[in-house]
């Protein structure tokens, strides 16, 4: 299927040749012969046409040879008309039937059309040829069309499936499946391809062949998978050995944005063996044959015949070569971005999975042990791997395994060795290809969000049936079920949707649940469990193997309707599954093996601590494996009980499977999914060959004929009316009459003519509708009428052509005669003389009239030519007026047909119009009844709104008073500003007395030479001033400095009362901790008095098991006598080391106490401590671990030799004194609980207190479980309204939708109704109009609203009492809206969003009541109806988000429900375990018991057989004297007798071989016994040697430990007095906490109100601020100004020199004025005000400066200029002067002023120091105050922490040491009830010896017995015979000795065999009297 760039014609490989399919002569050969499908062996079926009907057998003639043969009607199916050969959709087929789909397939594939639809599915089939329909050509062809305008092809599909994701926004995805070598790889290569060319990014848009970054990376990610994933297998050259989904992302646009691929079952075991002629996956050849040398060094590569893993060797693929695949494969991982080290350590990876097949094992010669003789191959893997050889070498050949609790090195054998082998390769290798999978996808995920939607496409494994299917195909066949089960379920959605279009009734059928019992026997977790389940369980079984769970899952799933038991015992498979494709048999071999997975988790913790990064990463999740700790034999099962789980820490492959599976269902559910069907034509790899049989298992596999019995079950063909009415009106020619008729009603009456079965067709509103097969009928009757009127139109014609011929010849004829008679009336004249002379005198006669008659002619022809041109143009006039009136009786014609088709359409559309009228009217009615309950409840709603409004005007006459307030303010603020005019009114003076200053220039002329040295003496100044400057500057940041060092101190007091909130949190939650300790202990106390009583009571069941062991003491007291001096010294060194423990516990405990008394002297003697400590617990742990091993070798004695109950007494002894210590500990610790109990009284009130505050919140929980009940109530009733609402709107939808379509057809109608319509749309405009008008004052008003709601927030701080009344009626707002939802009910809640609207209308429409008007005005108009609808369907919508959430909340239950199964699963997993194990022992009871019963029976029958006997005894004794008569009898009864003595023979010979073998057994068995015995010794020996050595070291141990004991005891008693003294101080610290908590309560106020009082001072701070800062302004522009005129009297500096010496003055006083100022500042540098003051003055003082520096300049340029004017100016002086007299006494008056402006500043200043230096120093004095408190509470609290500290460390000793004891009791306890269990394990082990020792003397000595009793009774009968022959040989008379009458018996295991000597006798003599009778 590979693209081509050949020239053939790819239309030839797309469309079908119409002109074949519509052959009329094909057509009339199909109706003549009756043509069917019959079922051949060799093509699946033939053609073949019905001769003759027998019964249910019918002849057929077969179409391609003509052979007859008989066939069952049932095996026919129907032929398809030849107008549907090769049709594009199968689903058109009218017979629907296994025979049409074949040949349909088949018919296209020969055509080269390999794609096929049916239905939804897309069918395939691999032409094994490359075909030129993959171009861009063709990709450009198919883009942007529809499904059905172009040929089936897999772009089709892709262009859907793109265009629906764009158009719906729905998720799409693509299934691609078949067997393998069908297609499916190449086929998703071709969609990936389309989808990437279609949807390639903006970059790749500019030019089409050149797609972009992403969709380059997209389209080679899949030869790295193929190399990876792909192998070549027997049917395919490239199969995919993996299923994959690969989701691409796209945005809005529709442009690719990412992919991710998802990888499902990996035939991870092909890495490891192939099957005959097949590879293994692809990129070991190609490594092999790529690799340079420098890349096959560094990988240790070898050749391909050096690999066992590759079984093959070397297998070529045709047409490729391996090393140009890896060279491809390596630049597709440098193009998706893998980096150089990662692509080396991916073929380290491949490399190594090599090597691990060439690592090989040898048996050892006498054990079954693995060795390996070479290790070369090992250090190469290990090199590769990153591991260290030898520990690989020891995990592999002897793992540690895991005994109970401890490790234990296990050797392996060669089969375990070599399982685990491939165990880890494959194991390996999947693994790598995750990794791969994950790196793909993290190149191919660009974007972090998600994209808007997917497509996704899954390439999976089909439906395949094999003789015996494993493992992997349940898997796959059981996600096959789950797709056919979803496409069933879409194919029924897809049904029901059109159906309902057109309004068909059909009782719907969810195919998709015809599945699901199939899917339920797999998959189903309990009640019964599923396949996997029941696998997963067995799984935890150690025991379980693959029969076992067959066993289960037939004893489980039996009786299911879907499962089926093998049907002979023969049958290789385990059990039958029925599928929806058919039934498949499994067989369960290694199926626990392969669920389970298992690994060698040492050599796997080995590879997760590998030295290369890439390896540890593969192997990170090493805790999940499982691992093979192996028992000591391989079972046949390979490794059934060979595996152990981790419980817990794995998860089976079936569970991952099943997990991955339900996800990916998941996401196709919610997608729009879209079907291809792959199929294999061949197994040849042949093109254009197909065979019937395979390609028809792939169809029931692949679901196709699956999907075709869906379609049968309803109607599958459909035809649109027209068509219809078209193609079989001629059946029904009278049916409709002449004129329009609507197409339905046609097609209605053609069908009532037709007489068809109801049942058998459906009218819908566009088409109708056929059950399959109606079709077929119709076309046959068509046919039949057709060929009817053709053989009458023929036999017309035929007729007509005959006649005229019969004429034609009739004509002939005539004219032979006449030719005929004149001939012969020639032949008679032509010699007659009279003839002669007529003929020659003929035209004479005519000569003299010749030229008359010629002018006659010559007028008559003039004349006719004449007559001729009139006529011919009469002629033409009339044909023109002819056709002028054929033109407009044709006219006419349409005119009144389409005047007549409008007529009955007008009727019709009347009628609906009248009909739709009246359901538009009923609406109306109903509608306005809404409307005007509409109405009633906005009246309600504006009653409330009145309500509300009375409450807002209150609200706003608050807010009016606040205004007020505001306003007082804001005359405050005007009273400033009249003071700042006044101010500037001042300055205008000032400015006017400047001007005048400007009028004296000509003055001012003289004094132009001073001003140079007054410049200089200004400059002088200028530096005072700037030494003022920086001492000023110098106050101010001293000034700041105070300031920042308050705010610190500040900011340290509010730490320190965090601090001390914290800290009593933190007492608080010791105190807490402390009373949880203290219950604890009690606890602890309460388990040490039940171990006590445990142990008293286990004390006596000790002395009872000591009584009975003493019984078997007396009988084995002769073995004990050797050993009883060992056992003896023994308990001496027991007692010895039992005092030393005491000892040692003794001094241990004086070490404790000095270790406490000096714990706080010095750190040394605390490093010491822990020492000592640490030497101490390493002595208990050598003791324990002595005494553990003391123990158990005790115990292997006592099982030798049953001497350990002498012992046992003693050590009950010895218990009795320990009990007696344990009671004097028990009433110490009893003392202490009284001590501690006193205590726990006091936290008991605590504990009061805190249950009593848990009540109340208890009630609290109570009360809201409670209103979570109603709410959830409440919920559910909403739901259900909600669905009721639902339903109604489906119903309005319905009728809107029929109204929709009979709007369709009143679009004829739109003439009449056009003017209606505009007036409606206008109207719909005006009312939009007016809406968005609305909308917009809404908005407005809205804004409004905000900015009002933000002025109230901005006021809340002044508005305190005004938040209670808020917060009071919102509390009644609150209650009114209750109300108001319990009135409103159920449409009130559908329209919460309407009401929100409504009330922010409602809150604004007295402002908006002219508005409101008008839009009640247009709400009474139709569309208002429209709106409606609309408002009802936004909150349709928004009820189905709510029940949206509703499900996401269910689902989240559903979640938790599913955990709660699990867990309930889990327990009764373990009840199932147990019951389990309960039936084993009872059905091994049962067997024991059936044993017995079986035995017991036998016994019986050989007493009956052996009273028969006795009886036919006596029956021959009496019978003896009648012998003589019957010789005949004797004989036969001789020989039946030797026939018994023969038996009896051949009885005794197999009881002596039996008795030998016996004996045989016996001997070997001593032997080992005695074997055994002599190993016992040895070993008891050896152990007692070291036990005496180990028990010297004890009781030194003991005795230490003993001390150490009673130094623990000692220090407990000083803790718990520590204890009683840290109480009484906790108490005390908490009267002082509760004293400081006072204190700072207290300090917590006064801060309060300091900061009050901060806050007024920095308000009116502010407010003087504010005053100072606009006289600043204000000042400055007078300033300005001043500057202005300065700039003007500078230039005039010649001229004005009088007006200079006045400013010098000026300039003076300023000076001093600056002096003062600096003098006043220096007073006033507290304050914050000056200080900016000041530094705004010297601003300008520095600004005046440089300007007066730049003046300067000027003036030089200018007085050049100006001593020219001087002359001029010289005659005004004497004005000048005058005027500066005027300005000096101005000057003067200004000074005035001036002063008294200081002097009320003054004043301002110095009572504003006053205040403030009263305040700082009160703030002052309080800090100290509180920063005492503070240092004091520091103290306080560092003692108290001491203290804590200290009582902590007291704890954690006292803790200490009663986990010591508890350690110790639980010891003592443990050893305790091991000596129970191994006496008890003695005692069963004594007993069944003895039984079996008594057993086997009893069957001994019966056997010898019955052996002696045998023997005799042999040689009694021998010399019976003997004298019996030799009598019988003399012929003398035979007489019988009755002196042996014994009986003797045979005892054979239980049953008796007797023989009697009396019987013998008696036979004997009967047969001598038969003889004797004759010789008489």
């Amino acid at each position: 299927m590979a693209q081509r760039s050949g020239q053939e014609d790819p239309e030839r490989y797309l469309f079908v040749d119409r002109a074949v399919i519509y052959n009329p002569a094909t057509q009339a050969d199909w109706t003549a012969k009756k043509l069917v499908w019959i079922p051949s062996e060799r093509h699946g079926f033939e053609a073949a046409s019905i001769k003759e009907e027998k019964g249910d057998e019918v002849l057929v003639e077969l179409a391609e040879n003509g052979k007859k043969a008989l066939v069952n009607k049932d095996d026919i199916q129907k032929m398809n008309p030849p107008k549907f050969s090769k049709v594009e959709d199968m689903a058109e087929l009218t017979c629907l039937n296994e025979a049409s789909v074949l040949h349909n397939l088949k018919d296209r594939y020969y055509s080269g059309l390999i794609y096929t639809y049916s239905g939804l599915f897309c069918v395939v089939i691999n032409p094994y040829k490359n075909l030129p329909i993959y171009s861009e050509n063709i990709i450009e062809m198919y883009r942007g069309k529809k499904r059905h305008e172009m040929p089936p092809h897999i772009y089709a599909i892709s262009e859907s499936a793109y265009r629906c994701m764009l158009q719906d926004r729905e998720d799409q995805s693509i299934l691609c499946t078949g067997e393998s070598g069908a297609g499916k790889t190449e086929n998703t290569k071709k969609v990936i391809q389309y989808l990437a060319h279609v949807a390639s990014s903006h970059k790749g848009r500019k030019d089409h062949n050149i797609p972009g970054e992403l969709e380059r990376q997209l389209l080679q990610a899949n030869p790295i998978l193929e190399s990876f994933g792909n192998a070549k297998t027997v049917k395919n050259d490239n199969s995919s050995r993996f299923g994959k989904f690969i989701r691409i992302n796209f945005d809005v646009t529709g442009y690719i944005v990412g992919a991710n691929i998802e990888t499902y079952l990996l035939e991870k075991s092909r890495a490891v063996r192939q099957a005959k002629d097949e590879r293994t996956f692809h990129i070991f050849y190609q490594l092999l044959a790529g690799a340079g040398e420098h890349l096959k060094s560094d990988l240790l590569l070898e050749g391909f015949n050096n690999y066992r893993f590759l079984s093959n060797g070397y297998i070529p693929i045709p047409g490729q070569q391996d090393k140009d695949n890896f060279q491809e494969t390596m630049e597709a991982m440098h193009i998706m971005g893998f980096s150089h080290d990662e692509i080396l350590s991916m073929l380290k990876v491949v490399s190594s999975v090599l090597q691990f097949g060439n690592i090989s094992f040898k048996k050892e010669r006498n054990t079954d042990q693995a060795s390996m003789p070479e290790n070369t191959v090992a250090q190469k893997l290990c090199h590769l791997l990153g591991m260290n050889v030898m520990e690989f070498t020891r995990a592999i050949l002897t793992p540690r395994i895991k005994v109970g609790r401890d490790y234990v090195q296990k050797a392996q054998t060669k089969e375990q060795a070599d399982f685990a082998v491939e165990a880890l390769a494959k194991a390996t290798y999947e693994r790598l290809f995750r990794w791969l999978v994950h790196r793909i996808n993290k190149a191919l995920d660009r974007t972090k969000r998600q994209g808007a939607s997917f497509i996704g496409i899954l390439d999976i494994a089909g439906f395949e049936i094999f003789e015996l299917n494993s493992f992997e195909q349940l898997c796959i066949n059981y996600t096959n079920e789950k797709l056919q089960q979803l496409f069933n379920h879409t194919m029924f959605i897809l049904e029901q949707e059109e159906y309902q279009r057109e309004g068909i009734e059909w009782n719907f059928i969810d195919f998709g649940l015809d599945l699901q019992p199939c899917i339920d026997l797999i998959e189903r977790p309990a009640n019964p469990p599923g396949v996997l389940a029941l696998l997963d369980e067995e799984c935890w079984f150690p025991k379980a193997t693959d029969k076992t769970f067959v066993e289960k899952l037939v004893q489980e799933q039996g009786t299911h309707s879907k499962f089926q038991k093998p049907r002979q015992l023969k049958d290789k498979a385990d059990f039958c599954i029925i599928h929806y494709a058919g039934k498949v048999d499994y067989k369960a071999d290694e199926w626990l093996m392969k669920n389970m997975d298992p690994l060698n988790d040492n050599v796997a913790t080995l590879l997760h601590q590998s030295s290369d990064k890439f390896v540890a990463e593969l192997w990170k999740d090493v805790d999940r494996i499982v691992g093979l700790d192996q028992v000591t034999g391989i079972t046949e099962t390979a490794f059934g009980s060979a595996y152990k789980t981790k419980k817990g820490m794995f998860r089976t492959v079936g569970q991952l499977y099943k997990e991955s599976l339900t996800k990916l269902m998941a996401t196709l559910r919610n997608t729009n999914p879209n079907f291809v069907r792959c199929i294999i034509p061949n197994h040849e790899k042949r093109a254009g060959k197909l065979d019937p049989h395979l390609v028809l298992d792939q169809l029931r596999c692949n679901g196709v004929l699956e999907g075709i019995r869906i379609c049968r079950q309803g109607f599958p063909n459909r035809i649109v009316f027209q068509e219809f009415r078209q193609r079989y009106e001629i059946l029904t020619p009278n049916a409709i009459p002449k004129g329009f008729m609507d197409g339905k009603q046609a097609c209605e009456r053609m069908i009532r003519a037709l007489e068809l079965d109801p049942n058998l067709y459906r009218i819908g509103q566009s088409k109708i509708f056929f059950r399959a097969g109606v079709l077929a009928h119709l076309e046959e009757e068509r046919d039949l009428k057709i060929t009817d009127i053709i053989i009458f139109f023929q036999a017309v014609c035929r007729g007509y052509l005959a006649r005229k011929a019969f004429a034609k010849k009739q004509q002939q004829l005539s004219a032979l005669k006449i030719l005929q008679r004149n001939c012969a009336a020639y032949l008679k004249l032509r010699h007659w003389q009279w003839w002669r002379v007529f003929t020659k005198v003929k035209p004479l006669l005519q000569v003299t009239r010749q030229e008359e008659e010629l002018q006659a002619k010559d007028e008559e022809l003039m004349k006719v030519k004449e007559k001729q041109t009139k006529v011919e143009a009469e002629l033409e006039e009339m044909e023109r007026k002819h056709q002028q009136l054929l033109e407009e009786k044709n006219i006419l014609a349409e005119q009144l047909q389409a005047e007549t088709e409008l007529f009955a359409e007008a009727e019709e559309m009347r009628a609906r119009l009248a009909a739709k009228k009246q359901e538009l009217e009923e609406i109306l009615h109903d509608l306005e009844s809404r409307v005007e309950e509409e109405e009633e409840r906005n009246q309600i709603l504006q009653n409330e709104k009145k309500k509300m409004q009375g409450h807002i005007q209150d609200l706003e006459e608050q807010l009016d008073e606040e205004e007020g307030a505001r306003q007082k303010l804001q005359l405050e603020k005007v009273t400033a500003e009249a003071k700042i005019k006044k101010m500037e009114e001042e300055i205008l003076l000032l400015e006017d007395q400047n001007s005048k200053f400007v009028k004296e220039k000509k003055l001012m002329e003289d004094r132009i030479a001073e001003c140079t040295s007054q410049l200089a003496e200004e400059e002088e100044k200028a530096k005072n001033l700037a030494k003022l400057k920086n001492k000023q500057e110098m106050m101010i940041t001293d000034l700041e400095e105070r300031l920042k060092k308050e705010e610190k101190t500040r900011q340290e007091l509010e730490k320190a009362k965090r601090k001390l909130d914290g800290e009593t949190t933190d007492l608080q939650d010791q105190i807490a901790e402390l009373q949880a300790q203290i219950e604890e202990l009690k606890i602890q106390l309460a388990k040490k008095e039940e171990e006590l009583q445990a142990a008293l009571a286990r004390g006596d069941e000790e002395a009872v098991q000591k009584n009975n062991a003493l019984k078997v003491i007396r009988e084995l007291q002769a073995q004990i006598a050797e050993l009883q001096e060992d056992l003896e010294s023994e308990k001496a060194s027991r007692n010895k080391a039992e005092k030393q423990k005491r000892d040692l516990s003794e001094e241990l405990e004086a070490l404790k106490t000095e270790l406490e008394d000096t714990l706080d002297t010095t750190a040394a003697q605390q490093e010491l401590r822990t020492k000592r400590e640490q030497e101490v617990a390493e002595l208990k742990k050598a003791i324990e671990e002595e005494t553990k091993n003391h123990e158990a070798q005790i115990q292997e004695i006592r099982q030798r030799h049953a001497t350990a109950l002498e012992e046992l007494s003693e050590q009950l002894e010895q218990a009795k004194r320990f009990k007696a210590n344990l009671e004097k500990n028990k009433q110490g610790l009893e003392s202490d609980n009284k001590e501690l109990a006193c205590e726990v009284k006091v936290l008991q009130q605590v504990k009061a207190e805190s249950e009593h505050k848990r009540k109340k919140l208890d009630a609290q929980v109570q009360e809201l479980t409670a209103k979570v009940t109603e709410g959830e109530r409440l919920r559910v009733e909403l739901a259900e309204k909600a669905n009721k609402l639902q339903n109604e709107l489906d119903n309005v939808s319905s009728l809107l939708e029929e109204a929709e379509k009979k709007g369709i057809k009143f679009a004829k109608d739109a003439a009449s109704l056009e003017s209606q319509l505009q007036d409606t749309q206008e109207l719909l405009q005006e009312e939009t109009r007016q809406k968005l008008n609305l909308s917009s004052r809404i908005r407005q008003l809205e804004e409004e609203k905000n900015n009002l709601q933000e002025q109230q927030e901005e006021e809340e701080e002044a508005r305190k009492n005004l938040e209670k009344q808020m917060l009071a009626l919102q509390l009644q707002l609150a209650d009114a809206k209750k109300k108001v939802d319990d009135d409103l009910g159920t449409i009130e809640g559908l329209e919460e969003n309407k009401k929100k609207l409504l009330k922010d209308m409602e809150s604004l429409s007295q402002r908006l009541e002219e508005k409101a008007m008008a839009f009640d005005k247009l709400e009474k108009t139709k569309n208002r109806l429209q709106q409606e609808l609309d408002d009802l369907m936004v909150d349709l919508d928004h009820q189905r988000q709510i029940v949206s959430n509703l499900e996401k909340k269910q689902k989240k239950f559903d979640q938790m429900l599913a955990e709660e199964k699990n867990i309930s699963a889990r327990y009764a997993e373990e009840r199932d375990r147990a019951e389990a194990e309960a039936r084993e022992k009872e059905t091994k009871a049962l067997s024991l018991a059936r044993a017995l019963e079986e035995a017991l029976e036998a016994k019986e029958e050989f007493e009956r057989q052996n009273k028969q006997l006795r009886t036919d005894m006596e029956d021959l004794m009496s019978s003896k004297d009648d012998v003589g008569k019957n010789v005949h009898e004797l004989e036969k009864s001789k020989r039946t007798l030797e026939q018994q003595v023969e038996e009896m023979r051949t009885q005794l010979e197999e009881l002596e071989d039996e008795l030998q073998a016996t004996e045989d057994a016996k001997l070997r068995l001593e032997v080992n016994m005695q074997a055994m015995k002599a190993q016992f010794e040895r070993d008891l020996q050896a152990r007692d040697e070291q036990n005496e050595e180990k028990k010297r070291m004890l009781v030194k141990q003991v005795r230490e430990l003993e001390a150490e004991l009673e130094d623990e005891r000692k220090q407990r008693a000083l803790a718990v007095a520590a204890k009683k003294k840290m109480e009484m101080d906790l108490k005390d610290l908490e009267g002082q906490i509760e004293a400081a908590n006072k204190a700072r309560d207290e300090a917590i106020k006064q801060l309060r109100k300091l900061q009050a009082q901060m806050k007024d001072y920095q308000r009116e701070l502010e407010e003087a601020r504010a005053s100072r800062d606009e006289i600043f302004a204000q000042s400055k522009e007078s300033e300005k100004k001043l500057k202005g005129l300065e700039a003007e009297i500078l230039q005039l500096q010649e001229e004005f020199a009088a007006s200079e010496r006045a400013r010098r003055h000026a300039e003076q006083e300023r000076d001093e004025l600056a002096d003062e100022i600096a003098n006043s500042a220096s007073g006033k540098s507290v304050l914050l005000d000056e200080k900016r003051r000041l530094e705004a003055r010297i601003a300008q003082l520095e600004e005046e400066l440089e300007e007066e520096q730049s003046n300067m300049e000027l003036l030089n340029e200018r007085f050049r200029k100006t001593t020219l004017q001087v002359d001029t100016l010289n005659s005004e002086l004497a004005g000048e002067r005058s005027a500066a007299q005027k300005s000096e006494n101005a000057r003067q008056q200004l000074e005035r002023q001036n002063k008294e402006l200081k002097a009320k500043l003054q004043e301002l200043e110095g009572s504003v120091k006053s205040k403030f230096k009263a305040t700082i120093s009160t703030l002052e004095a309080k800090i100290v105050q509180l920063e005492e408190q503070l240092e004091q509470e520091a103290k306080e609290r560092a003692a108290a922490n001491k203290l804590v500290r200290r009582t902590e460390k007291k704890l954690k000793e006292v803790f200490m040491q009663v986990e010591d004891e508890r350690r110790h009791a639980d010891q003592y306890k443990e050893q305790m009830e091991k000596a129970n269990a191994r006496m008890k394990q003695l005692k069963r082990q004594l007993e069944e010896a003895e039984e079996e020792a008594t057993r086997a003397n009893a069957s001994r000595r019966k056997l010898q017995r019955e052996l002696d009793d045998a023997t005799e009774a042999n040689e009694g009968l021998s010399r019976e015979v003997s004298t019996l022959k030799n009598r019988l040989r003399r012929g003398g008379p035979i007489t019988f000795s009755s002196s042996r009458s014994g009986r003797r018996q045979l005892h054979i295991e239980g049953a008796s065999l007797e023989l009697s000597d009396d019987d013998a006798e008696s036979k004997g003599s009967d047969v001598n009297e038969a003889q004797a009778a004759p010789a008489e």
